[in-house]
């Protein structure tokens, strides 16, 4: 490798390791004060840099919040796709539904502060939805229609009815709602979990007679006059 392509090649990794620093310093503002107390320049402050030479590697604090948001998306993902791929020798897809959903509310009980940065604008004038955001947050539910093994209309309508009571429920425990009701968050979360999945994910109704067995996705029956399987 040339000269000038191991400067460049420094440099950059310098780039990155700065603005991973900086970032990892905003989440610490994030939980001590929420995403309003985050400032380039007290986290210049604490890095021991001056603020100028800080916004060489965030422009603003929407540029800095963007890539907050744009990291937490992934990691909700993958810690969604880290559980479906732990639940795939499960064979009904109504459980692995279930074990996403165990996943989704137990990152953000382990992540609060992020998980409301996820849904609630920081604060007046930030754009929550500018392309960038957009993309990551479509990806989120990617987990969930790989369990149904399909992206039709009816999934990506159920996809979203599934996000909403999770989202629902969570919010309101984060929020200290059910502590104050003195209501069991986790038999509520684990009750309603297993009523909208199980009431997507009915089994065929059989004819007269006739056993149905749902094996993978495939229907075979048996027992019907003349079947050699009755």
């Amino acid at each position: 490798m040339a000269t000038g392509q191991r400067r460049s090649s420094m440099r950059e990794r310098f780039r990155e390791q700065v603005r991973e620093d900086v970032k990892a310093v905003a989440l610490e503002q994030l939980a001590e004060g929420g995403a309003q107390t985050i400032s380039l320049n007290a986290i210049a402050k604490r890095l021991g840099v001056s603020g100028p030479a800080l916004y060489r590697y965030y422009a603003n604090r929407d540029e800095l919040l963007n890539e907050l948001v744009i990291d937490a998306y992934h990691d909700l993902r993958d810690a969604l796709a880290s559980a479906s791929a732990g639940s795939a020798r499960v064979r009904r897809p109504e459980q692995r539904m279930r074990e996403l959903a165990h996943a989704y509310r137990q990152w953000a009980r382990e992540h609060p502060h992020r998980y409301e940065l996820l849904f609630r604008p920081p604060f007046p004038g930030y754009d929550a939805h500018a392309e960038p955001i957009a993309e990551a947050a479509s990806t989120l539910m990617l987990p969930v229609l790989d369990v149904l093994d399909g992206n039709e209309d009816d999934d990506v309508q159920y996809v979203v009815r599934v996000w909403s009571r999770m989202h629902g429920i969570v919010s309101l425990e984060l929020g200290g709602a059910y502590t104050a009701m003195d209501i069991d968050a986790d038999a509520l979360y684990a009750d309603e979990m297993q009523t909208i999945t199980e009431r997507y994910h009915r089994e065929p109704e059989a004819p007269d007679g006739v056993d149905v067995v749902v094996n993978h996705g495939e229907v075979r029956g048996g027992g019907g006059p003349g079947d050699p399987q009755g």
